[in-house]
């Protein structure tokens, strides 16, 4: 193998190195994209999720308020207040 022959060969193998690893650039960049897209829609759903769950909270508030659930035991249920003298305390 002559000096000529050698300089090829190592040509060769740089400009095989080069494409490998412009190869591998293209594939980190797309993936660090393809990651960042994620990550975007994963916010995207945060974001959402939160703001269902404050509505889910005021809602919550709202059915669990003393005085719906006081109207709603007096139509529905019959219930009243008892009267002074059928108050019994339990002391343990």
């Amino acid at each position: 193998m002559n000096a000529r022959q050698r300089v090829l060969v190592v040509v060769t193998l740089i400009f095989i190195l080069v494409l490998i690893s412009a190869l591998l650039l293209i594939y980190s960049k797309h993936q660090s994209r393809k990651l960042f897209v994620e990550v975007q829609q994963l916010r995207y759903q945060i974001d959402a999720l939160n703001t269902e769950w404050g509505q889910l909270q005021l809602e919550q508030s709202a059915w669990s308020d003393h005085g719906r659930i006081e109207k709603i035991a007096r139509t529905r249920l019959s219930m009243v207040t008892p009267d002074a003298d059928e108050v019994i305390f339990v002391q343990p």
